[in-house]
């Protein structure tokens, strides 16, 4: 007799709708009483996610459908989490392909579904935003057709159902051109395509730990499917780890889903995904086994992080004076903390106490922790993000990034002059109503600073995004920065007076009234050496004239730099500063003269 569960995960490429498909999901499920408040993208609950737009942890949540129970795990769209993408596929049975009727297949669209269908898995095919102005349904399914081809899909896995959606309008269809008044469906297709857990209930418990979280009053949550068994409060359990001897504990609680909440619950079967407290020293990867039969379950395999930085103790004149965290110990204790739940990260003590390696996935992987860090009141400074570079039999290679890029027609130009500069070869050109569609396999760091390039090129209109490709021999070569920064000559405060003789040197970074130090960044050079400045130099007052007879100074506003913008901007021999309040940019070397030396010893 087949269980009553469905499990399946959304997957898809950032801000195709899949926050938004489960909201729909959810109001036509139920869950939510009549007069209940019910906030947009409720599954973002986090606040960097909701600023952002973006999904950042995989999240679960259950649907009670004639009498099947749905459980959904909601996954992140950016590369760059990947990892998080890769632990909750071994958790489901099947997934749902989102893929947005304009852009079409995505970087992580083929990134997500080439990990689904490794896993045998039988995606169901949802095109969303058939409303959209410029939707174009039946060319992105032959798209999504030549997709699957691409990643070697089986004559099974062809044979996939197409669900065409309206998220936000909350309406699903087998015919674009016939859609129905509600999600009934999808629905359906779930019911139909995605199969009935496979497992015993009456073999030995397994659990494979897919996801770590932490409450307050229960201490450590272990999240995963239960692959065969029964589970029950005070059952005596093994923690299989995969590099570690095996530790005995007991279930304190077991919690299950129904909508959006964890209940407590007396027992769980095989297929159910539930979250297990009472076992403090458990990873992402272990398995929970009955004691008779400690057996472990394999784990999917995690990719490898592609870039690194140094996150070390903030050394400024200024630190100390916004942060709560500051010493290297609190640092440590964090980074090591992330590792618990952070599967895609490493982080390594060097020989320098008060620095860290950290590698990640990318840019935005790395920068969403350090801000997860300054929000939690940690001051820390880092380094330029480095490419991780491996030998492969005897040749010294570097991770590739597969990039898409949508660009007006008029722009095309500036994009490919300056991509070629950065040893991008282009797979594809596309052109799709007035754009371009431009596929490149680049080096990853030749990405690295591009991005704030590009939009300024293409006036904010252009649209890139990119996943790990593989790994290939260094390319040669990349052109870095090719200005120079406005350095602070001593500490002081900026004064409008200056700053307004300034402008005609450079971009500035700050405005007036804001403290500075010796060595801090405050500005771009308009041409391509460093030039150290006096922000702070008043006006002078002389018996001649007043102080303010001359003309009202007027700025230019100045430009604040993002933390991943900072991260761009930096060279070898500058760091970013972060505070809770704070994001500053300095020379690791702050004296003149010590920076004199230095590179006079680098040649």
């Amino acid at each position: 007799m087949s269980k009553p569960i469905r499990n399946i995960a959304i997957i898809a490429h950032v801000d195709h709708g899949k926050t938004t498909l489960v909201d729909a999901l959810l109001r036509q499920s139920g869950v939510f009483r009549s007069n209940q408040v019910i906030t947009e993208r409720v599954m973002d609950r986090n606040d960097l996610e909701r600023e952002r737009g973006i999904t950042i942890l995989a999240k679960n949540l259950s649907i009670s459908y004639r009498g099947i129970k749905i459980n959904i795990v909601d996954t992140p769209g950016h590369a760059d989490f990947g990892g998080e993408v890769e632990r909750v596929l071994k958790m489901v049975d099947s997934v749902l392909l989102l893929v947005d009727a304009f852009d079409g297949p995505m970087p992580q669209t083929r990134f997500v579904l080439k990990k689904s269908l490794e896993l045998g898995q039988r995606p169901i095919v949802v095109i969303n935003k058939i409303d959209r102005p410029g939707a174009r349904p039946e060319e992105v399914v032959n798209l999504v057709f030549d997709l699957f081809c691409e990643l070697n899909a089986n004559e099974e896995q062809l044979d996939f159902p197409i669900i065409y959606t309206s998220a936000k309008l909350g309406y699903a269809a087998t015919d674009p051109a016939h859609p129905a008044d509600s999600m009934e469906p999808l629905y359906k297709a779930i019911l139909e395509r995605v199969k009935p857990p496979e497992g015993d209930s009456a073999a030995p418990f397994q659990m494979l730990v897919a996801s770590i979280e932490y409450n307050d009053y229960l201490g450590r949550l272990a999240t995963g499917k239960i692959f065969n068994g029964v589970a029950r409060k005070g059952d005596e359990v093994v923690v299989v780890r995969r590099d570690a001897p095996p530790i005995r504990g007991a279930i304190s609680k077991l919690l299950g889903y129904d909508g959006l909440k964890q209940t407590e619950m007396a027992e769980a079967e095989s297929g159910d995904i539930v979250s297990i407290a009472g076992l403090d020293d458990i990873r992402i990867g272990d398995t929970l086994a009955s004691p008779d039969k400690p057996e472990a379950i394999p784990y999917v395999s995690i990719d490898e992080p592609t870039l690194s930085m140094f996150f070390m103790v903030n050394k400024s004149p200024f630190a100390g004076q916004e942060g709560k965290y500051v010493t290297s110990r609190n640092l440590r204790d964090r980074l090591f903390r992330e590792l618990r739940s952070n599967v895609s990260l490493r982080v390594e003590e060097t020989v320098d106490t008060d620095t860290f390696k950290v590698s990640g996935r990318g840019e935005l992987h790395l920068s969403i922790l350090i801000e997860n860090m300054r929000r939690e009141g940690y001051e820390l400074a880092v380094s330029k993000p480095e490419v991780i570079y491996r030998q492969i039999d005897g040749v010294r290679c570097e991770p590739m990034e597969y990039l898409v890029i949508d660009v007006p027609e008029e722009y095309q130009g500036v994009v490919i002059e300056k991509l070629g500069s950065r040893r991008a070869d282009m797979r594809a050109m596309t052109p799709q109503d007035g754009h371009l569609r431009l596929e490149f396999i680049i080096p990853a760091r030749g990405l690295i600073g591009f991005r704030t390039e590009f939009l300024t090129d293409t006036r904010g209109t252009g649209i890139m995004n990119h996943v790990f490709h593989e790994y290939a021999p260094e390319k040669g070569p990349i052109p870095g920065r090719t200005n120079g920064v406005l350095i602070a000559m001593e500490q002081s405060e900026t004064v409008a007076y200056a700053l307004f003789n300034l402008q005609e040197r450079g971009v500035l970074f700050v405005g007036p009234g804001v403290k500075v130090y010796e060595g801090m960044i405050i500005g771009q050079a308009a041409k391509d050496s460093d030039l150290v400045v006096n922000p702070g130099k008043g006006k002078k007052l002389t018996n001649i004239r007043a102080s303010g007879s001359d003309e009202a100074v007027r700025l230019i506003p100045h430009r604040t730099l993002t933390l991943e913008q900072a991260l761009e901007f930096i060279e070898e021999d500058e760091l970013v500063e972060i505070t809770p309040r704070s994001i500053r940019l300095r020379k690791k070397a702050l004296s003149y003269l010590e920076r004199k030396r230095h590179h006079k010893a680098a040649g």
